[in-house]
């Protein structure tokens, strides 16, 4: 991933930690880079894709994930 895949990430809502993504941040992994120290907790890919509305959670934190724009076609 490159250093502005970063930044394209749009935080939704603070209080509920839900985070928009789209095909540059892919592929996801929770935590995201730049989080906190005292934020981390081992990475897990989250597959935002395969669900139909395009969400998902991170299993350790709970942070949801929404993607947004046009889905990529083919390998990503």
């Amino acid at each position: 991933m490159n250093a502005n895949a970063a930044n394209t990430t749009k935080v939704i809502n603070e209080t509920t930690n839900e985070v928009a993504v789209t095909s540059a941040d892919l592929p996801l992994a929770c935590p995201r880079p730049g989080a906190p120290l005292w934020a981390r907790h081992p990475r897990v890919f989250i597959d935002v894709l395969r669900s139909e509305s395009g969400e998902a959670a991170c299993p350790y934190c709970g942070t949801r994930y929404r993607f947004t724009g046009e889905r990529p076609t083919g390998h990503h």
